[in-house]
């Protein structure tokens, strides 16, 4: 498919950017906390996420290198690159990092057409099966992340999936709790995908629309699609209560972090107000 997917002035600004060629591309920040003394709030940009950039036009790369990123990590598998035919674009002055979060079988076709009939039948169910396996499968790729925030919180970068909404938003929803910030703004945040999605879906169907899998369950790729507010409060309780200590115990068990590597996060992206 050749056709050039672009994000929009008529999403609203911030948070999301237009960026030519992208999807669902917008700045992570500005949230309030729920800290205890009050007046805390995270800083207004602490990094970016969306779709897909591998479409992204010339104007598009001048678009987003003037926003200063200056490190790229894309979530997807390689059997899911090379799947939708969506190489990873070469942007000058632009470092690409494979982080993949999901197994590399979970995109064979029977894995897929077994996944889209879950969907379609227990949707909110599946997607607290996703992401479970997700925080277990990707907690190597969300350590990294982590930790270029936490060394370089100078150095903005983006993260991005194929949709820029469930690898990338549970990272973001870990990343925001982490910070305090409340379970309303990170609903909130994460179903922005829903806008951020809305111009991209011609391109999106035809895209999925090429492949039997996808072809043969559209409801259940509809409702794999969404971002519904009951579905990241109930991943939110799903990690307060299967990991002792919530997102910091999920954390400390699951990657090498530690409570110091945890409160320079903090210390880089919270701010008095």
């Amino acid at each position: 498919m050749t056709t050039t997917t672009t994000t929009t002035p008529a999403l609203p600004t911030p948070p999301f950017v237009p960026i030519e060629g992208t999807i669902n591309f917008r700045q992570v920040g500005g949230y309030s906390t729920s800290s205890p003394s009050g007046g805390v709030q995270v800083k207004p940009i602490i990094l970016y996420r969306s779709g897909d950039p591998s479409r992204i036009t010339e104007k598009g790369k001048e678009q987003l290198v003037s926003l200063g990123i200056r490190r790229i990590f894309d979530l997807r598998a390689d059997t899911e690159v090379s799947q939708y035919a969506s190489a990873r674009a070469d942007i000058p002055g632009v470092e690409f990092v494979k982080v993949p979060v999901s197994d590399e079988e979970a995109f064979d076709p029977v894995n897929l057409a077994l996944k889209l009939k879950q969907f379609h039948e227990k949707e909110l169910e599946t997607f607290l099966e996703l992401y479970q396996e997700m925080l277990e499968c990707g907690a190597g790729a969300y350590e990294t992340i982590f930790r270029h925030l936490i060394e370089r919180p100078d150095e903005l970068c983006l993260v991005h999936c194929t949709a820029g909404k469930d690898r990338a938003g549970l990272f973001v929803a870990l990343l925001m709790m982490i910070l305090g910030v409340p379970d309303d703004e990170i609903v909130n945040e994460y179903t922005l995908t829903t806008i951020g999605l809305a111009p991209a879906l011609p391109a999106l169907t035809a895209r999925f629309q090429k492949h039997d899998v996808y072809r043969d369950n559209w409801q259940g790729v509809m409702n794999m699609g969404s971002a519904r507010p009951e579905t990241i409060l109930a991943t939110l309780s799903m990690i307060r209560s299967k990991y002792n200590g919530g997102v910091e115990g999920y954390l400390k068990a699951r990657t090498s972090l530690v409570d110091e590597d945890l409160e320079k996060l903090r210390g880089n992206f919270l701010v008095k107000v």
